[in-house]
């Protein structure tokens, strides 16, 4: 068993005091699955890997000792923490600059990649994730033209399938986000 296992096992049977020993030995594991979190991040990012993994630390060594079963589970963990702070983050910028309202985009005006706020596209991506559940192929569409920046034509040919049912999905895909985007902000505002 490694060291780091047999500190984990301890701290689930209830000795807290081996969780100073963790740290030191999880640390340059946490700071670089931080680090690689963070690379995916927009430009302009203000968390520094550092700040991620103490903040992830905090989470994890909480108050109440979690059960972890190994080296990998605690992990697995700590990449869970990272996220959701991450997407904690977001929300946050999302609220403290629209508070809590979204801005109106013109779909069928989008024909090349859009740089957008934290605001719209979290609310794009949840969108998304409900279309392809319904329309794979039509979701699949929005994320070359919203996305990538393709033209229709482009889209069609990426997809394999013709110009006029790429028309047809687009159409349908615009006006089944703008429907869903507008629910979502019906329940934000509520």
């Amino acid at each position: 068993m490694s060291d780091v296992t047999g500190i984990l096992h301890a701290i689930e049977k209830g000795d807290p005091a081996r969780a100073e020993e963790l740290l030191p030995l999880v640390y340059e594991e946490l700071r670089k699955l931080a680090a690689h979190k963070l690379a995916h991040e927009a430009p302009g990012q203000t968390l520094q890997p550092t700040a991620l993994v103490h903040e992830a630390w905090l989470k994890l060594a909480g108050p109440t000792p979690q059960p972890w079963n190994s080296r990998g589970h605690f992990f697995a963990a700590a990449a869970e923490a990272m996220r959701r702070i991450l997407i904690d983050r977001a929300r946050k910028r999302k609220r403290e600059r629209h508070g809590h309202g979204l801005q109106r985009l013109d779909l069928s005006q989008v024909d090349v990649a859009v740089n957008t706020d934290d605001d719209l596209l979290l609310c794009v991506n949840e969108a998304l994730g409900k279309l392809a559940a319904e329309s794979p192929e039509k979701a699949e569409l929005v994320k070359l033209r919203y996305f990538g920046g393709l033209s229709v034509l482009e889209s069609a040919q990426a997809l394999g399938i013709s110009p006029a049912t790429a028309k047809r999905h687009w159409a349908y895909a615009r006006a089944w986000l703008f429907t869903e985007l507008k629910r979502m902000r019906r329940n934000d505002s509520n």
